[in-house]
């Protein structure tokens, strides 16, 4: 039996005529940069989100660049995020001109460790980046005392998120606005690359129509430094499609993820993970930990079952972080964890068998 990391095919298959309408009315129309399908889904998106505004842009990794943009961060400041994450979310500080600080993660969530961020704020921190990692929110509620206390921003990366909630609340929704990745293999994935900020800041939501289109308030008129941003119709078009398809195929990742933590209960050396109290998690990712995890990997390999590392050279071993601030410096739990965790397949088009089948070789791995 083969096991797939992500199954984007079987997707497809299942969707394809609602997916080639939606198109076809995209082509038709020739409207193919922020036209219709980008308003509707724009609304769509928020309102499924409970904000008040969404902003379609080109990448989950321009969402959290133009969003620092949009709020007036750059040289001089400072942004904490987590070092447990894509280096996207990384990037996107450095491309504002600011300077990342980096917090370690709190075993056993993998998200950000909120009795961090103290030391980490200077005089010169504007914002505070918590990353909603494989599918389970950060733990907000400290996080936004405080952000509050301190007088900063919170800008969510929720790009492995979507959908998920903390007590309540649907990530991006709590601070003063959430980033959201689009890309093919999210739980809202579209056909290419795409993104969208959601934010209840009407003033925040124009700044970001803005710098998305070229800086250009209106035609020919710019008042900033923008940037070719924007999302595409025929993105947006396929994302309308399976919007309304989200919180089900969630409710089957939720499902599997229950399979997995179930049937490998008490396998020796294998550290599951756990859900947040309070906490819903939309499992974008299954991520367990092993000692012998690369070992693990290629065993699991060997019997067609494909998995994945998430991450396995953290942002402040890679060249172009080199002497990023760390706290505590090093950060020994990210750096431990990048060695150890993998990533087992997950996806709404698992079947029972598969996944039961993953639980058999990952317990056959001696």
């Amino acid at each position: 039996m083969k096991v797939q990391f992500v199954d984007l095919v079987s997707q497809y298959q299942s969707l394809h005529h609602e997916i080639h309408e939606a198109l076809e009315e995209v082509m038709s129309s020739a409207s193919f940069v922020l036209g219709g399908a980008v308003t509707a889904f724009e609304r769509n998106f928020a309102a499924y989100c409970g904000t008040k505004h969404c902003v379609g842009v080109a990448s989950g990794a321009d969402a959290l660049h133009l969003a620092l943009r949009a709020l007036g961060i750059g040289p001089g400041d400072e942004v904490i995020t987590v070092a447990n994450t894509f280096i996207a979310t990384v990037n996107a500080i450095a491309l504002a001109g600011a300077e990342p600080v980096l917090v370690d993660a709190k075993d056993p969530w993998y998200t950000m460790d909120p009795a961090l961020l103290e030391a980490a704020v200077t005089p010169k921190t504007k914002a505070i980046m918590p990353v909603h990692l494989y599918g389970q929110p950060a733990d907000m509620d400290p996080i936004l005392e405080i952000a509050h206390r301190h007088g900063l921003k919170v800008v969510e990366d929720a790009a492995q998120a979507h959908g998920a909630r903390y007590k309540g609340r649907r990530t991006g929704s709590m601070g003063v606005c959430g980033c959201f990745s689009f890309y093919p293999g999210k739980n809202l994935g579209s056909y290419g690359e795409g993104g969208a900020v959601v934010t209840d800041d009407e003033a925040l939501a124009n700044a970001l129509r803005v710098y998305r289109n070229c800086g250009q308030s209106e035609k020919y008129i710019h008042p900033v430094v923008g940037f070719n941003s924007r999302l595409h119709s025929m993105q947006a078009a396929v994302l309308n499609v399976k919007l309304p398809y989200l919180d089900w195929w969630n409710e089957k990742r939720s499902h599997f993820a229950a399979l997995y933590s179930d049937g490998l209960a008490g396998t020796p050396d294998l550290v599951l993970p756990e859900v947040m109290p309070g906490a819903e998690s939309v499992w974008h990712l299954y991520v367990v930990r092993h000692p012998r995890r690369d070992d693990l990997m290629a065993f699991l390999k060997e019997r067609d079952v494909f998995c994945g590392i998430h991450y396995p050279v953290p942002i402040h071993l890679q060249t172009a972080y080199a002497g990023v601030r760390t706290v505590p410096e090093g950060v020994p739990v990210t750096t431990v964890e990048a060695t150890q965790l993998l990533s087992l397949p997950m996806h709404p088009e698992l079947t029972d068998e598969q996944v039961a089948y993953v639980i058999e070789s990952v317990r056959a791995f001696g």
